[in-house]
């Protein structure tokens, strides 16, 4: 044990420069595993805010999930289950059966509805009787008591007259109409509780919300002295008893029974967005997370094993003089332990302020629905002292295996560098097919199953490139070779003699080189060109010049007003929706949520073009629908066909194919009629806007006034944004992508530094001895030059090779386009890796270089 710990302190500090690379990596990993960790468990924890029902018990809701069950090929059934954005309503019967359950004090119906303010504002309408649930209470002035009255949360004065707009209704309050559209209420009461909040009599909020025969919600109130545990089993008895379930048909196996909700539970109702964000939030932070923390084990691994590689000769003397294959292996592992040790503390100490930061990011990039609680408590914050631990041990293990064949083979043996065995390099090809095998695959899917069978080629790739690195560099050397000898002078010969001579030293510089210019590539290219293709779609297919918005949503018939207005050569009423896709996986259930959109099938591509492959979409009424080339082909239908859909409040329908179109990366999978969406939409909000094609002889200043004055509360915008879908998660993956990348090119950065910075301190002893046999410093810098030139360039070309393929594949199967990625972000990435490939070849060896006589050096 002595000898072990003797020989472990001497070496720390004999080769401190060396481990400054490792430290470096090592203190990353353990940064970003407490990170991931802290993300993950915090958003494992994570439920919406109690808001609008904090002052309740219990909330009887409908069910917001959705389920689908399938039997894979030889196994047992699976039910794959996702929840659902829009609202799913209760009967109304319901409301009666929850009073009469002993221990309810007080069972309140609620109905939640956009409301349109003056000055441009939206607020939220509920009936008076809700205010209760959420500690609500007449501040000043009195509860609303007939149809034109209302009590406010904010923002007016008891006497006051506002005009108010709800898009739910029919109609509008015949009582001093303002405009078509608007209706003007008395304020007789102003209230606390939840802000931008108007409450209407209980009938008049009935009507507004425009949903006869179902509530939002029931809120309970219990009676003194009454668990929720107990009233909670009373209620759940009594709806079961009552055979109620949540509204609409279900598909077969998808039971929606009412929900009674409790504790964090309840704001559940109130924020529907919650529960499906927090579920894609965990699967997409475990997928970034187990892909990030892949790289960085093996970056760990591979500049630990560099770090021991370089000193295989001193190892090998130690054994010739006496020292045995375990006390080798211990004192390595008790030196690799003492540089972790250290590293992981550093890296669990900047754990938290960098998660701190992440959950910053995502607030101000809007990345987070709102409601949703992402705890932390205080029992979760030594976690990163545990991936600490796992930090350590994957870097013990990685000295024991850099170790192993010196340790285990005779001295002798162990003074000469390995060749890279047959076994390295047929596995590596075989790798290497299988990846081109996996992105050949992912031209014949769709959706995440193209995603992924380019994600898996793009590892693959890049491990094969990693085992066929000294492959790699010996073939580069000898396209690189011809040039350098001819145009590098005596620099240039030697670059390539040494380039050549030392294979497997060349192959891991370039691999990591490799690995950051693949992976970043994917990762950047893949969204952008999805997205530069959507908005390429979106622009083409816009044909309007003009769009009607109304804050609190456009009222009833807005389009049909707009359509009689002169000068209005056509109009659409667009309206965002979701739907969701049962399909099978491989046998498995799969349930995919799709953003789509509603529309006015009237002289539809006058202003919206989705570019009709068949069919055509005049014939869009509800009961219809036109599906995207893309799904339609994978759902085998077109014109005449059906396809069987759940809207986003889990409503099953089967639905008759009208039409196929090409746009279907602007305008989604799947156009309906708007009056079929909107039945399942709860409420379209801003996202719902009127396009506008105007008459080219026409006066638009004229057309626009008569626009404001034929919709209340409207507002034209000229030149329009282009329409196009977005998934629900979209801001949130561009943010956790942006984190993935930034830590994955930190740690090849590091990986490149590091090999590379090894490397140079393994050739110190080389350089003096050049120096000594005749060589000049310029001779030596020129080749080193070169040297990190031909590394850099064929770590790029290669890195660019290995990403083109799966990103091909995936770019014909997503967007039928070629791959496309922003010369700002090319740029970045070939000077990052020149940058860092010059200062890890150079830097170094100044001392080195440095004097007329190559000076003695300690590593």
């Amino acid at each position: 044990m002595s000898v072990t710990r003797l020989l472990a302190s001497r070496a720390a500090r004999t080769h401190r420069r060396a481990w400054a690379a490792v430290f470096a990596a090592l203190v990353l990993t353990s940064l970003l595993l407490g990170t991931f960790v802290l993300t993950l468990a915090s958003a494992a924890l994570g439920h919406p805010r109690v808001e609008r029902y904090a002052a309740a018990d219990l909330v009887v809701a409908g069910d917001q999930n959705t389920r689908f069950t399938a039997k894979p090929w030889g196994s047992e059934p699976e039910t794959a289950e996702a929840g659902l954005t829009e609202r799913v309503r209760v009967p109304e019967a319901a409301l009666a059966v929850v009073r009469k359950v002993p221990g309810v004090r007080a069972a309140i119906a609620d109905e939640v509805f956009p409301v349109g303010l003056g000055g441009g504002k939206a607020a939220t309408g509920r009936p008076w009787g809700a205010a209760r649930l959420a500690h609500g209470a007449v501040r000043e002035g009195r509860a609303p008591q007939r149809a034109g009255e209302v009590v406010v949360s904010g923002g007016a004065r008891v006497g006051e007259w506002i005009a108010l707009r709800a898009g739910g209704a029919g109609a509008t309050y015949s009582g001093n109409s303002a405009n078509s559209g608007s209706s003007v209420y008395s304020v007789v009461g102003v209230a606390g509780g939840p802000r931008d909040t108007v409450y209407f009599t209980g009938s008049e909020a009935r009507r507004l919300a425009g949903h006869p025969g179902s509530l939002d919600a029931i809120g309970i109130v219990a009676e003194r002295g009454l668990g929720t545990d107990e009233l909670h089993t009373r209620v759940r008895h009594a709806l079961d008893a009552a055979g109620l379930e949540s509204v609409g048909r279900r598909a077969d196996g998808d039971r929606a029974a009412l929900r009674v909700l409790a504790g964090d539970g309840r704001g559940g109702p109130e924020f529907l967005a919650v529960g499906p964000a927090r579920t894609g939030l965990l699967m997409l932070l475990g997928s970034v997370a187990s892909t990030v923390v892949l790289i960085a084990l093996l970056v760990v691994s591979s500049t630990v094993v560099q770090a021991l590689q370089q000193r295989a000769h001193e190892l090998a003397l130690l054994r010739a003089v006496g020292a045995t294959p375990g006390q080798l292996r211990g004192a390595m592992g008790r030196e690799v332990g003492r540089v972790a040790a250290l590293a992981a503390l550093v890296g669990a100490a900047g754990a938290f302020p960098a998660y701190v930061a992440l959950r910053g990011l995502l607030d101000a990039r809007g990345a987070l629905p709102a409601g949703l609680e992402l705890p932390l408590p205080p029992w979760l914050w030594p976690a990163p002292l545990v991936t600490a631990g796992v930090t350590v041990l994957v870097a013990r293990l990685a000295a024991l295996i850099a170790v192993a064949r010196t340790a285990n083979v005779r001295p002798a043996e162990a003074l000469r560098e390995a060749a890279p065995g047959k076994g390295r390099q047929v596995t590596g090809l075989v790798l290497l097919a299988m990846g081109v095998s996996s992105a050949g695959t992912a031209t014949l899917l769709h959706g995440e199953a193209a995603a992924a069978a380019a994600g898996a080629a793009a590892v693959t790739m890049v491990i094969a490139c990693a085992l066929l690195g000294p492959w790699i560099a010996e073939g580069a050397m000898r396209l690189l070779g011809a040039p350098l000898r001819r145009f590098g002078g005596p620099g240039g010969w030697l670059a390539a003699a040494n380039c050549t001579a030392a294979a497997r030293r060349s192959g891991a510089a370039i691999t990591p080189i490799v690995l950051v210019t693949a992976f970043i590539g994917v990762q950047l290219s893949a969204g952008a060109t999805l997205t530069h293709e959507g908005a390429a779609q979106a622009g083409r297919a816009l044909r309007a010049d003009l769009a009607v918005r109304a804050d609190g949503g456009l009222p009833a018939g807005a389009v049909e007003r707009i359509r009689r207005v002169p000068g209005v050569r056509a109009a659409t009423d667009v309206v965002p929706g979701t739907v969701v896709l049962a399909r099978r996986a491989a046998g498995s259930p799969e349930l995919d949520r799709l953003p789509v959109l509603g529309v006015t099938p009237e002289r539809l591509t006058q202003t919206l073009d989705p570019g009709v492959r068949e069919g055509t979409v005049r014939a869009l009424r509800p009961g219809t629908v036109a599906v995207g080339e893309d799904r339609a082909r994978s759902l085998d239908v077109r014109p005449g066909s059906t396809v069987t859909l759940r809207f986003g409040d889990g409503v099953q329908a089967r639905l008759r194919v009208v039409a196929t179109y090409e746009r279907s990366l602007a305008l989604g999978d799947f156009l309906f009629a708007r009056d079929e969406l909107l039945r399942h939409v709860s409420g379209p909000g801003e996202g719902r806007r009127v396009l506008v094609r105007t008459a080219s002889d026409g006066d638009r200043g004229v057309v626009e006034q008569a626009l404001v004055e034929a919709v209340a509360g409207a507002r034209v915008e000229r030149g329009p944004e282009p329409v196009q879908v977005a998934a629900e998660d979209r801001a949130l993956g561009e943010v956790v992508s942006a984190a993935a990348v930034s830590a994955v090119g930190a740690f090849t950065v590091i990986a490149v530094l590091s090999t590379l910075s090894l490397i140079a301190i393994g050739r110190r002893p080389e350089l003096r001895l050049l120096r000594l046999a005749g060589a000049g410093r310029r001779q030596l810098r020129r080749m080193l030059r070169l040297e990190a030139a031909a590394t850099a360039v064929t770590g790029l070309v290669v890195g660019a090779g290995v990403a083109s393929v799966p990103l091909l594949a995936f770019s014909l199967a997503m967007a039928r386009t070629v791959p496309y990625l922003p010369a700002v972000q090319g740029v970045l990435i070939v000077a990052v890796v020149a940058v860092t490939t010059g200062a890890g070849a150079l830097l170094p060896l100044r001392e080195t270089l440095r004097g007329r006589y190559p000076a003695r050096q300690r590593g």
